[in-house]
């Protein structure tokens, strides 16, 4: 039995087994993304995390322990050139896996690993992304919820002149009413007058 043993030895001895994963290692930081299947990506992504974690303090000690693991000079300076100033941000997680379906073959599950920090794609899509507070429901922003309490102040400015124009129109309006009445009544006046000479007449 072979409980607690987590090490997947991939059907392989101990030195095939770290040469494979040192060579794939070296093969991820060179192109940034490789294919393979799941069971090296896993094991793949086990080996190379704590040396890109090293890779963060640029030193002679770090560069020495991360050749141990590389084995490839060329490597190791595009790690502590390239890499490690973008992942100095991150605090672990620095690969991805995606699957990709099965092989023809043998109908292996493969799979592509990736560098997180180097998919430009994902990158750009998650930038736009806005932040969004849990009590606003209507989908908008802090800004849009601020721009209607700017609208009120402005409204609660403009109202007192709006009541001021509005008491002093009745008060030109009632000034105007008499002398617009008058000729009226005298216009019915006239007609009244009009009809009586008509009847005077039959």
């Amino acid at each position: 039995m072979r409980h607690g043993k987590k090490i997947n030895h991939l059907g392989r001895k101990a030195a095939h087994r770290k040469a494979m994963l040192s060579n794939m290692a070296c093969s991820l930081i060179e192109h940034k993304r490789i294919n393979t299947t799941v069971a090296k990506a896993k094991a793949l992504r086990q080996y190379i995390e704590p040396v890109l974690t090293k890779s963060k303090t640029d030193s002679t000690h770090s560069r020495r322990i991360v050749f141990k693991y590389l084995q490839n000079k060329y490597a190791v300076t595009e790690l502590f050139r390239e890499v490690a100033p973008k992942i100095s941000d991150r605090n672990g997680g620095y690969t991805r896996i995606i699957r990709t379906g099965n092989r023809l073959g043998d109908n292996a599950e493969m799979c592509m690993i990736e560098l997180v920090d180097f998919n430009e794609l994902m990158l750009q899509e998650a930038k736009p992304a806005k932040k969004t507070t849990r009590r606003s429901r209507r989908g908008g922003t802090a800004k849009t919820d601020e721009a209607p309490a700017a609208d009120t102040k402005a409204e609660a400015k403009e109202e007192p002149k709006a009541e001021v124009k509005a008491e002093e129109t009745p008060v030109e309006e009632k000034k105007e009413e008499p002398k617009a009445e008058a000729p009226k009544e005298e216009k019915k006046e006239d007609e009244a007058e009009g009809t009586e000479e008509e009847k005077t007449e039959e």
